[in-house]
């Protein structure tokens, strides 16, 4: 069975800033997520249960956020490395 697809506001904001180029390869990280969900690193403590997976958009290392339910994967935050975790805490 698929997995459903939600994001929060704060994702749909960030992506929606993006140039279409950059949209496909955010488009193609989700869909490596969806086809493998346990690809990104679980993390531990204030973040248990939710995921990240790193890959480039311009040769910047992006950082998404994410966490998988049974029926659903919710796509949290995407941003660079730079305060990723402080952001992530609030």
């Amino acid at each position: 069975m698929a997995l459903k697809i939600k994001t929060t506001p704060t994702f749909a904001k960030i992506v929606k800033k993006l140039h279409d180029k950059d949209k496909k390869t955010v488009d193609d990280a989700v869909r490596e997520i969806l086809a493998k969900p346990t690809i990104g690193e679980a993390k531990k403590g204030d973040l248990s249960g939710v995921s990240v997976y790193k890959f480039k958009i311009n040769k910047q290392e992006i950082l998404l956020s994410y966490g998988v339910g049974s029926k659903e994967l919710l796509l949290i935050a995407l941003c660079t490395h730079e305060n990723f975790y402080r952001d992530m805490k609030r």
